[in-house]
């Protein structure tokens, strides 16, 4: 089936992430509505009107290895051509590199038609986006002059190089090596594995970030340094000479997302240089993997809005039974109450993940542009607190949609024509890429909870309380209850979490806990960010400005959304307080049965 940009949502979104500030603050002149929905609009443009067609092609043929190179899917080359010519890879990229300057926020809304309408075309600008932060926060001049403007520009695009065979996760047990060669470039020696669009036929370079060691470094994380290794020599003058020495021996064939190229690379003595500081590669990585982690956060959102489409339509198209509403005899399936409440909760969780993920976005702008101090601190924290929670959660919400839309679709989803196997099939990779969700509920519960002595979460309830006080003042019964209720919820886990941080013991406890907090904690921001949408459309509404029936539908969302998520969270919360000691009684002979 066809799709189509969601540009009305996307816009409603930004609203309620409080992207209005961003017009405010000085940092990007050319921001204001009338933008805001131009880009909007020529991004659901070209993302339905040349990303989309290709989706299906892209899934059927691949990507193809020969001979030590990659050639993308059937019209992906040239379409990521027209994408570099439309200023694609630009948009937030500051001026002076030859970007638009525009901020992050709006970025990742029009990122996510990107990714809804071709999630493995996507992936390509994508990694270059994370390649432009990490060069722009601690490249240098020479590297900005030299790698960066034509990342900007679209020209060459950039791979993120981490994973080995025996190191996935666990960063500090790499093996690849960078030895100088004595003129202040290295010689990069390894393998490495998972690494997306890592060759392809698109453009005419590509630009490698790449973790290795230096000799007599220290072992594990302290130990790494980054390296920036290009495909071809970039001579003086900006032409290209000489192929370096890496090439990819392999693509991996995966669950999904065929199109996207997923390379083994081998280093042999590759020409490479330092980026950043020796042994501070992992820090330097991760300006990138944030980037990275928020936009496959974007991912997750952008298959779920294709997933939901098509599930859609397909009720909407697909006549069997009787309508207990209407009573007609052979009525759409849209008009059975469970597929109706199934499409309904796919809406809300669609939306809430936005929400979430584009506020984070305006967390990001503001922390770096704000221009007091103390208020840049302030959106900091609320950035690190959100991007696990956007990544983890976001992404999960595209596989439980995705897999609802198979659902929908009945028998018919089992079937490759309908389109809704494919999604599911592209969906699942999103939950492992950049930290596996479990990963990212670690670093929340680990490192992000409990900065500041946890005023970062202790801000987040208060807002959510702000919020339920207006929104008593619009609703009653359930509605309003349900958030209360999940907001205690929120604050007993963090209590309950921050208390046995204190205690070395108790790391099991809070380990355990983890994903169970991470889901909560996104469940119940979620719910307050439609309820902040509903505030928005009875204001809206009250003020006779927009289509009344579309207003009506973000206030009746939040209703669905917190009967069937914000009513569930009692059960979040028994499993974050579960307890190390009975996973630890989990033994393998226990599990082993």
């Amino acid at each position: 089936m066809t799709y189509r940009a969601p540009v009305r949502d996307l816009a409603f979104a930004l609203d309620i992430a409080g992207a209005e500030q961003l017009g405010a603050i000085g940092a990007f002149p050319d921001y204001d509505t009338d933008v805001r929905n131009a880009v909007l609009q020529a991004a659901g443009q070209f993302s339905e009107e040349v990303l989309a067609p290709l989706n299906r092609i892209g899934d059927q043929k691949g990507s193809t290895y020969a001979n030590g190179d990659v050639t993308a899917a059937p019209g992906f080359a040239d379409a990521y051509r027209q994408f570099a010519a439309g200023g694609w890879t630009g948009l937030s990229a500051p001026a002076s590199a030859g970007g638009q300057g525009l901020p992050k926020a709006l970025e990742l809304a029009a990122y996510e038609t990107v990714h809804a309408a071709n999630m493995a075309f996507g992936l390509c600008p994508m990694l270059s986006l994370a390649s432009i932060e990490a060069l722009e926060q601690v490249g240098t001049d020479q590297q900005k002059q030299t790698y960066l403007t034509r990342l900007v520009a679209g020209e060459w695009t950039g791979a993120m190089v981490l994973t080995e065979p025996g190191a996935g996760s666990d960063l500090g047990a790499l093996t690849a090596t960078a030895t100088p060669n004595g003129d202040g470039t290295y010689s990069l020696t390894g393998q490495k594995i998972f690494i997306t669009w890592g060759d392809h036929d698109a453009t005419d370079n590509i630009v490698h970030l790449v973790l290795a060691r230096l000799p007599d470094a220290p072992k594990g994380p302290k130990g790494i340094s980054l390296f920036l290794a290009s495909k071809f020599e970039v001579k003086a003058d900006g032409t290209l000479g000489e192929r370096n020495s890496f090439r990819p021996v392999g693509v991996e064939h995966k669950l999904g997302i065929h199109a996207s190229p997923t390379c083994v690379m081998a280093y042999e003595r590759a020409r490479a240089e330092l980026v950043g500081r020796p042994n501070e590669g992992l820090a330097h990585m991760f300006v990138m993997m944030n980037s990275a982690r928020l936009a496959v956060g974007v991912e997750g959102v952008g298959i779920a809005e294709r997933a939901y489409q098509g599930a859609l339509a397909y009720a909407l198209d697909r006549r069997q039974g009787r309508s207990v509403w209407t009573g007609e005899p052979s009525s759409a399936i849209f008009d059975h109450p469970d597929v109706r409440r199934s499409l309904s909760v796919m809406k809300a969780k669609i939306s809430a993940a936005r929400a979430i993920c584009l506020l984070t976005g305006v967390a990001a702008d503001m922390a770096q542009h704000a221009p007091d101090e103390a208020d840049r601190k302030r959106w900091k924290a609320r950035e690190d607190l959100f991007t696990p929670i956007a990544k983890a959660w976001s992404t999960g919400v595209g596989v439980e949609v995705a897999s609802a839309g198979v659902q929908v679709h009945g028998g018919m989803g089992f079937i490759e024509e309908t389109g809704a196997a494919q999604h599911y099939r592209d969906a699942r990779i999103a939950p492992i890429y950049e930290g596996t969700n479990g990963i990212q509920a670690m670093d929340l519960v680990g490192r992000k909870l409990s900065m500041d002595g946890g005023q970062a979460a202790r801000d987040l309830i208060a807002d959510m309380t702000a919020t339920l006080a207006e929104l008593s003042r619009v609703y009653s019964g359930k509605p309003v209850e349900r958030f209360a209720t999940a907001i205690e919820a929120v604050e007993d886990a963090t209590l309950w979490l921050l208390d046995r941080k204190t205690d070395p013991a108790a790391a099991a406890d809070v380990l355990a806990g983890a994903d169970a907090y991470l889901k909560l904690l996104g469940d119940v921001a979620g719910g307050w960010l439609l309820a902040k949408g509903a505030l928005l459309a009875k204001a809206r509404l009250d003020a006779n400005d927009g289509d009344p029936v579309w207003l009506e539908g973000k206030m009746d969302l939040y209703e669905v959304y917190a009967a069937n998520v914000l009513g569930h969270v009692s059960s979040r919360l028994a499993a974050v307080g579960q307890g190390g000691d009975l996973l630890q009684r989990m033994t393998v002979e226990a599990l082993a049965g």
